[in-house]
């Protein structure tokens, strides 16, 4: 792993992201910057994947589902870095006709996008039917989902996860983006999840818990996490996370979840992230 390329890497996603939704003034910007630098590493280091021939079958391919759709800055942006679509295709961002809506979408036809997400609590169960499918096709790859710590307020994600146990899927591995803050406020404040680690132990999983914001962290996470594949128990890695990560401004408050940056604050923003690959 080369740990200072994947933060240079991370550091123009994060600019990419506040320049999207500052140009349309929409979009969420928190999370996005909280789960840039997992996102990454997920794509520069840890899958396996042909972007420059991309099919929704996926066969002999990982597979990455993004459940909390709303953070679709950061995908979009980690996904014409790794070469899915031009990266000049950003600045349509939440643009009428765009191929990149505000939530992922299928029908256009968006090279890297395998379900259109955004209806939260979704997407486990459509991770573990892709599992599921490989498994019976001797596919020996792997499937990743992404989910926000307020999103697991979702009854389907518990329904999910008591199947996903039952069932054996180990071919999964789904994180958690524990950043504490959802668009009402501190989760603990709207539903409290309790112990986390706790209860998807007693669901049957395997769990990891890592810092989201630590390359090497996350590299040895993730190894770990790999290393227990195909023992008959399905993965979830806890990631802890800050929301607004990158921008001192939109860090510490759930304010910036979906809320745009105008022109001054982008202009403080772009300020404190260093332009690494070029601007589109």
């Amino acid at each position: 792993m080369n740990k200072e390329h994947l933060k240079s890497i991370a550091s123009q996603v994060r600019r990419d992201i506040v320049r999207m939704v500052s140009a349309v003034k929409s979009g969420h910007p928190g999370g996005s910057l909280g789960c840039a630098d997992f996102l990454t590493y997920l794509y520069f280091e840890a899958m396996t994947e042909d972007s420059s021939n991309f099919s929704m079958d996926a066969k002999g391919e990982d597979v990455f589902f993004l459940s909390n759709g709303h953070i679709s800055p950061v995908w979009y942006s980690v996904l014409a870095r790794k070469g899915y679509f031009p990266v000049p295709e950003l600045a349509t961002f939440r643009k009428i006709s765009s191929r990149l809506q505000g939530h992922p979408s299928t029908d256009k036809n968006l090279p890297g996008i395998r379900m259109a997400s955004g209806s939260l609590g979704q997407g486990l169960s459509v991770a573990i039917g892709t599992a599921e499918t490989k498994k019976l096709n001797h596919d020996s790859s792997t499937v990743y989902t992404l989910h926000g710590d307020g999103e697991l307020q979702e009854g389907q994600i518990w329904e999910a996860a008591i199947y996903a146990a039952a069932n054996k899927i180990d071919n999964l591995i789904a994180t958690i983006d524990f950043n504490g803050r959802q668009i009402d406020g501190d989760v603990e404040d709207v539903l409290s999840l309790g112990s986390l680690k706790d209860k998807w132990q007693a669901f049957g999983w395997e769990v990891f818990e890592m810092d989201g914001h630590d390359f090497e962290n996350i590299h040895q996470t993730m190894s770990a996490a790999k290393s227990k594949l195909g023992n008959g128990k399905p993965i979830i890695v806890i990631m802890a996370t800050e929301m607004g990560m990158g921008v001192d401004f939109m860090m510490g408050t759930h304010k910036w979840h979906g809320v745009a940056p105008n022109e001054e604050q982008l202009t403080s923003a772009l300020g404190q992230l260093e332009e690494t690959l070029g601007d589109y």
